[in-house]
């Protein structure tokens, strides 16, 4: 519910902020737009308020919807004022495309305390397999790339309809889009990158253990041996 939270207040609220203010107070598309747009710009200013230090992406994105903001109520043109929505995506996907290539997968941050659950011994198993499993290696890298990839496909795709569709339209189109690219990154990513991983480092989990308790028995076996020899 945690992670889900950012979607609802970015994506659910302006939409519904949208219709409120344009059907029910008669505002124009240009001045609905610009209100509902208030509430994920205050939700980034907050998190980065919050943190002790800086959050780059979403120090991004803040000053991306900014000076879209500003520019869409200076023109007065409510598709320009939507197509910024794309440009913030944009600079999410290919973030996290980039990062991959860097070596510092982007997603990597939340996807280490899904597979491991937290607990100690799945963090150390993930150290040993980020350092000697190649398939782990690249399990982790696609994470990010199928996310990425998933999201600039999805900018391009509202882009476009923020010049060929109704106004109107776009505004309910572009939120069914990005919940449509999460839940499809959510299935492909998790399905083949999550779930393989989570199964390696419960049975790097599983082979430590046994490990630990096969040298317990032993340590037993040869401790016990000098006594049964006295004893004869």
């Amino acid at each position: 519910m945690q992670s889900l939270l950012p979607l609802v207040v970015d994506v659910g609220v302006p939409m519904a902020m949208y219709f409120i203010l344009s059907d029910g107070f008669g505002l124009s598309e240009v001045a609905a737009l610009g209100w509902s747009s208030v509430v994920p710009a205050l939700r980034t200013l907050w998190s980065l308020v919050r943190r002790t230090g800086v959050n780059g992406l979403a120090l991004l994105i803040l000053v991306v919807n900014a000076v879209g903001l500003a520019t869409s109520t200076m023109t007065g043109d409510p598709r320009l004022m939507l197509a910024k929505d794309s440009v913030t995506s944009s600079v999410i996907g290919i973030s996290m495309i980039v990062s991959v290539f860097l070596g510092k997968p982007l997603l990597t941050a939340g996807l280490k305390p899904f597979v491991t659950k937290g607990s100690p011994a799945g963090e150390a198993a993930w150290d040993r397999l980020m350092a000697g499993s190649a398939p782990f290696r690249r399990a982790e890298r696609r994470f990010s790339l199928i996310w990425g990839t998933v999201l600039l496909t999805e900018c391009v795709v509202k882009a476009i309809g923020a010049y060929t569709i109704p106004v109107h339209t776009m505004v309910w189109l572009g939120t069914v889009l990005t919940l449509v690219a999460v839940l499809l990154s959510m299935v492909v990513a998790g399905g083949s990158c999550a779930d393989p991983m989570e199964k390696m480092v419960k049975a790097e989990v599983e082979r430590v253990a046994d490990t630990a308790a096969a040298d317990a028995g032993t340590a037993v076996s040869a401790s016990a041996a000098p006594a049964v020899g006295a004893a004869g």
